[in-house]
């Protein structure tokens, strides 16, 4: 890490840090992301929210004074002990999450509270060795006063499904080397959503892969974004230069690559237990699904806004079959609303004693479905609009101007406004930056199917629910 006051960063200090050296690849050559045109939008708008929890109106509501520093930290990195400070800790992310419109789903925020998980599950990490319970615990006040941006990557490499990492190796990442000193790692992870935007990366198992025949595949460890023989590769960024969402939230998607990376004993958490990692998964995202949920709720509000707007642009809003749809979208926003509210409510103390969230795994099965529906409803709405609209360059030409404002304009609404707006939507729901949101909220609680099968596997009232139907079916009586 470069050198810092400690504490939070401002702005500018927060690109700076990122200028360590790091190896990072898009389309076919290695960039610097401080400087790249097709990043820096991106990066200005993360620089911008590091800079809001500075800001008189919201630095109450973001930072704390560290008790170990006496400096000021993010409240993303609060581990919770009381119904206060939880209240404080979803205040902080609710102000991540607006100031991005709920399109950046990996807000630093996300990856702090993976890091409170951590700290949390602290003592199961203590049980298999005790060093990796007190570098669990250094890490997280490490990231804490130095207020990294961590990402994650928890998926292998997609090349061959039906195959394991016993008979192709390159599927999984592995320790290929221990020593004293500590461990050396091969092979690569997917998919590391604002992986180039990030200091760090935090790899642990998700419950796709977790339960591996060898043993050397299961490990869990913290590693700068600049650490020698780590390569970022990105995929192809959505910037266009024109301004649209794609430009100012495209938070980047990439493989990492470890080419025989050498990670300390002090950065590693876990080595060869697939079992503490199968129940570690879900203690480390206790808070960070939640959060998650609190941003897609936000999105859900963009996008009911922005469905509501276009219908009234073209007279359509008090169409039956209109207020139908638009129903249908309001229902997903209130039923996240209220089973928000509901997991806050039932929330608990862990076994360190912290209070954290209950369970997402409801919200997290029809997420999905709420996302798909919503962009369908908005592409109906919006039909044929959300491809034919004028440009900046059309509706500055004067030669174009009058039949546009005659041709192109809304019920009440000008050519220039409408055009905007159905370029938002569009941005939304049809282009290549709308188009991996809508596959991001479908796969990134995990898979679909996998999800609903875990939801009813583990639903703790099942035993009731069959009872009940056992007695219907004892009183009825036979034809």
């Amino acid at each position: 890490m470069p050198s810092q006051a400690g504490g939070a960063w401002h702005g500018a200090q927060y690109i700076a840090s990122l200028r360590d050296g790091r190896e990072v690849w898009c389309d076919g050559r290695r960039v610097d992301v401080t400087s790249d045109p097709r990043f820096t939008p991106t990066l200005t708008a993360l620089a911008g929210i590091h800079d809001l929890q500075h800001s008189p109106e919201h630095s109450g509501e973001m930072l704390f004074r560290s008790e170990r520093s006496g400096r000021p930290v993010s409240l993303s990195y609060l581990a919770p002990g009381s119904r206060e400070e939880l209240d404080l800790k979803w205040r902080n992310s609710r102000r991540w999450i607006e100031a991005s419109h709920g399109q950046l789903s990996r807000v630093p925020d996300f990856m702090a509270n993976v890091v409170v998980g951590l700290y949390d599950f602290r003592s199961e990490l203590a049980a298999v060795d005790p060093e990796f319970g007190h570098n669990a615990e250094n890490y997280y006040h490490y990231c804490r006063e130095n207020d990294l941006v961590l990402t994650h990557g928890l998926g292998d490499p997609q090349i061959d499904r039906s195959s394991t990492p016993v008979t192709r190796p390159e599927i999984g990442l592995r320790v290929v080397k221990q020593g004293e000193d500590g461990i050396v790692v091969r092979g690569a992870k997917q998919i590391a959503t604002l992986a180039p935007y990030a200091h760090e990366v935090l790899i642990y198992l998700s419950p796709a892969n977790y339960l591996r025949e060898d043993p050397s595949f299961v490990c869990w460890f913290g590693a700068p974004i600049g650490t020698p023989g780590l390569r970022v590769v990105c995929r192809k960024p959505y910037a266009d230069g024109a301004g649209g969402l794609g430009s100012r939230f495209d938070e980047q998607d990439a493989m990492l690559v470890f080419d025989d990376v050498f990670i300390p004993r002090s950065r590693v958490f876990l080595l060869q237990d697939a079992a503490v990692a199968a129940r570690g998964f879900h203690e480390l995202n206790k808070w960070s699904l939640y959060t998650g949920q609190l941003r897609f709720h936000h999105r859900l509000r963009t996008m009911l806004g922005v469905a509501s707007l276009l219908a009234q642009a073209i007279g359509v809003d008090k169409f039956r079959e209109v207020g139908n749809m638009l129903g249908e979208l309001t229902s997903y926003v209130e039923v996240l609303r209220l089973g928000l509210a509901s997991v806050d409510s039932e929330s608990r103390r862990t076994p360190s004693g912290l209070l954290a969230p209950g369970s997402t795994a409801a919200l997290d099965a029809v997420a999905g479905h709420f996302s798909a529906r919503a962009s369908a409803i908005i592409r109906q709405i919006g039909a044929s609009g959300l491809v034919m609209q004028p440009s900046d360059a059309d509706l500055a030409s004067p030669e174009l101007r009058d039949v546009l404002d005659l041709y192109m304009c809304g019920r009440d609404m000008g050519a220039q406004e409408k055009a905007r707006l159905f370029r938002v939507a569009g941005d939304l729901v049809l282009d290549r930056f709308g188009m991996r949101q809508e596959l991001y909220e479908e796969w990134n609680r995990g898979d679909p199917a996998r999800v609903r099968a875990m939801l009813y596997a583990k639903y703790p009232d099942l035993e009731g629910c069959e009872s009940q139907a056992r007695g219907l079916v004892a009183r009825t009586e036979q034809p």
